[in-house]
């Protein structure tokens, strides 16, 4: 196929962001192309981030979350939790996660509906 550009999605390639990235922390590009950053880059550089598969996110250390919840990023403090106001739903929660807490186990994907 001549219009073919990558094979599998898991994996995007990205210009990081103004502040740059961090490995292994989330990085929302747009409104809805989140991924975790598979290296630490400054602002500008190419970076790869993974858009699909099962990570340990950092929370919200008070949000109370249950497994199944849809879990949202918030790109201001660089954590998930559950307020959907003015945020965008990144996964799924595959562990509990109470207050205090500062991760939860999540299950990425393109498969959450926005709020």
């Amino acid at each position: 196929m001549k219009n073919l550009v990558q094979q599998e999605g898991n994996l995007i390639t990205i210009v990081a962001p103004s502040g740059g990235v961090v490995s292994g922390t989330g990085v929302l590009i747009g409104d809805a192309l989140f991924g975790i950053s598979t290296v630490t880059a400054d602002a500008g550089a190419s970076v790869e981030i993974a858009t699909e598969g099962v990570f340990t996110l950092a929370k919200t250390s008070t949000a109370v979350i249950a497994i199944g919840d849809v879990l949202y990023w918030d790109d201001t403090n660089k954590v998930v939790n559950v307020t959907s106001t003015s945020q965008v739903p990144v996964g799924i929660a595959l562990s509990a996660a109470g207050n205090p807490s500062g991760t939860v186990k999540a299950k990425l994907g393109r498969f959450i509906a926005a709020a």
